[in-house]
């Protein structure tokens, strides 16, 4: 438990400070930064678990940081896309080589809490769940790879895949190109990034409080 909360207080820390971080990462890697964005991106939707890593946050703040010239908005747009459709495709083969056994609860690093809340999305959306699950942290990594175990049919998920990549990129960095340098925003730009985080867990919060009460209540 007590790791559980040191990683939780590290996550909030990078995001509060996540303008900070990737300033001093430009000015310490300059091109190199574009890479690390990319892996950063690759990560938290390619792999199951790393859940914990920003997606929304990360966009939003480099977006800000293409609005001051440190970064070409259409070079940083394209990579991230890129790393969304890849790293969404690389999560569903993922789930699909591990097929159905993965519900079982036996994988102790597949938290079965994030399998019922991604398959609680998928009841509710059906394959539309791709897309949304984008603007939804946790759910977001979880997607595809429920995609895979669930053997959706790949040419769908691709096309839904691809529009959800890019849906999610245009909004989120375009957002921090034209937000993320109001004087009121910059001065308190993590409290705006976990506003923003708030926000898209907020849906999916009601949605599993929603589920929880009608069951008690057939009960």
């Amino acid at each position: 438990m007590q790791e559980l909360i040191n990683l939780v207080m590290h996550v909030v820390h990078f995001i509060l400070k996540i303008d900070v971080h990737l300033v001093a990462i430009t000015s310490q890697y300059g091109a190199w930064s574009y890479a690390i964005l990319f892996l950063i991106v690759f990560a938290e939707t390619g792999f199951v678990v790393t859940p914990f890593l920003p997606g929304d946050s990360l966009l939003f703040a480099a977006g800000a940081l293409a609005a001051l010239g440190t970064l070409d908005l259409t070079v940083l747009m394209l990579l991230l896309f890129i790393a969304a459709v890849v790293g969404d495709a690389v999560n569903y083969h993922i789930g699909k080589s591990m097929g159905p056994k993965v519900l079982s609860g036996k994988y102790r690093f597949l938290k079965k809490e994030y399998l019922d809340k991604t398959q609680a999305f998928y009841d509710k959306y059906g394959v539309k769940t791709i897309i949304i699950a984008r603007f939804v942290p946790i759910v977001r990594t979880f997607a595809p790879f429920m995609a895979g175990v669930g053997n959706m049919h790949y040419g769908r998920f691709v096309t839904y895949n691809i529009v959800g990549a890019l849906l999610w990129v245009l909004i989120c960095c375009l957002a921090g190109y034209f937000f993320g340098n109001i004087p009121v925003v910059k001065k308190n730009f993590g409290l705006v990034v976990l506003g923003i985080i708030f926000v898209s867990v907020l849906p999916m919060a009601i949605e599993i409080l929603r589920v929880k009460l009608a069951s008690r209540q057939k009960a």
